[in-house]
């Protein structure tokens, strides 16, 4: 049922240094808690740099860094190829989206209602400066993306389809695979945001037919903080302009090359990744993938969602305490949205803190057009991971039980 053995996950929190009596982390879709061995690739390498230099020790982590890239291929069926750093979630869809093509007056970019607060609003920044517009796309009764109305908006001004596959405000997960049939038809490029999928669902971007996603590494894949994975579809790479280069991501040819130009991007996705990184963090990174490839996201899959589930069932008991997500129930993520009457999910979130308990909240900033369309301005967020015990379970909702009227 739950696809890793208890045996398997006492040990992994034994590894796990944030994992203890006196506090319970139910944050892992705002940042998970790192193993001991990705803490250890982190320092382990600080100390080389103030031994050796950073430059020096850099050098010699290059096979460390590459092997990283392929695991994070690896989770994505992928080529390593494909694979591009950055130093963030945000930073990794940025550099995305900056590199499509300029939108024009009248071009029109087409969204999901679950689209993350940042992404919109830079789409929105864009258009405005442009003439074009955003819209967003609609929904199945569930909330989830109805793909066949997606086709039906699809007309020769569209330019672009963006999709937050999971909800940061609920448990929704989209069907990203039938907006990939549907965008591929038609020749519009589309681009996902999986930072809450990426480590806790399996992702297939041959399946998905995306042709650029993103994730951080400190969510589900326990990685660091300050990292994040951005895959670019090779055939894409043609219509992907760099909004800057360096001299990474596009060598200074010398002599110039044949086409009489000094710059020559990159023919790989590392085009859009810039030479300044944290080799530390992307080697914890890499232990991260590691992990994750170990365990199998298969397995990782089953114990999250039936610990969700029962977080779910566990909390809908208590009077005075509102399940807040959507979407099929047997897709949803290990986020747990919900209210408790009469509180903020900011106050549940500082209450709870105070027994211990790590939640997460979200306004309507964050996920403003689903927020806005269900009529919710804050909610609270428990999310689960396979670390997560039984009687932790027990433990939130019986303290959530205590916050209500």
């Amino acid at each position: 049922m739950t696809g890793l053995t208890d045996d398997q996950i006492e040990g992994l929190r034994a590894d796990t240094p944030g994992c203890g009596p006196d506090h319970v982390h139910f944050n892992h879709a705002g940042a998970s808690l790192p193993s001991r061995q990705t803490l250890a690739a982190i320092t382990d390498h600080l100390r080389l740099e103030a031994r050796l230099g950073p430059m020096e020790a850099g050098a010699l982590a290059a096979e460390g860094v590459a092997k990283a890239r392929a695991a994070a291929a690896t989770l994505l069926n992928a080529a390593p190829g494909e694979i591009a750093f950055a130093t963030g979630g945000s930073v990794a869809w940025g550099m995305a989206v900056a590199s499509l093509p300029p939108l024009r007056a009248g071009d029109r970019v087409l969204v999901g209602r679950q689209e993350w607060g940042g992404n919109l609003t830079t789409l929105h920044d864009k258009a405005a400066r442009a003439g074009a517009t955003v819209e967003v796309i609609p929904s199945l009764e569930d909330g989830r993306v109805d793909a066949d109305a997606l086709a039906g908006l699809i007309d020769d001004r569209v330019r672009l389809v963006s999709l937050t596959w999971g909800a940061a405000n609920s448990g929704l997960v989209n069907d990203a695979a039938a907006v990939g049939r549907v965008t591929r038809a038609a020749g519009v490029p589309y681009v996902i945001d999986a930072a809450q999928v990426v480590g806790q669902i399996p992702v297939d971007v041959a399946a998905l037919g995306c042709d650029m996603l993103k994730a951080p590494g400190r969510k589900h894949l326990r990685g660091p903080r300050g990292t994040a994975l951005l895959y670019v579809r090779h055939d894409f790479l043609d219509k992907v302009a760099p909004a800057w280069l360096d001299v990474q991501s596009a060598p200074w040819n010398s002599p110039w090359g044949a086409d009489h130009s000094p710059v020559s991007p990159r023919d790989d996705a590392r085009r859009l990744e810039s030479a300044e990184a944290s080799v530390a963090l992307l080697l914890g990174l890499g232990a991260a993938l590691n992990l994750a490839l170990d365990l199998g996201v298969a397995a990782i899959r089953a114990r999250i969602h039936h610990l969700a589930q029962e977080l779910r069932a566990r909390l809908d008991a208590i009077p005075g305490v509102t399940i807040r997500d959507i979407g099929d129930p047997e897709t949803r993520s290990g986020l747990v949205s919900f209210t408790v009457d009469g509180l903020t999910g900011s106050a549940v979130r500082t209450r709870l803190a105070d027994q211990g308990l790590t939640l997460g909240a979200n306004g309507v900033p964050y996920t403003p057009l689903d927020m806005t369309a269900r009529g919710l301005t804050e909610i609270a967020r428990a999310s689960v991971s396979y670390l997560t015990r039984e009687g932790e379970l027990d433990r939130l909702a019986n303290a959530v039980a205590g916050l209500t009227p």
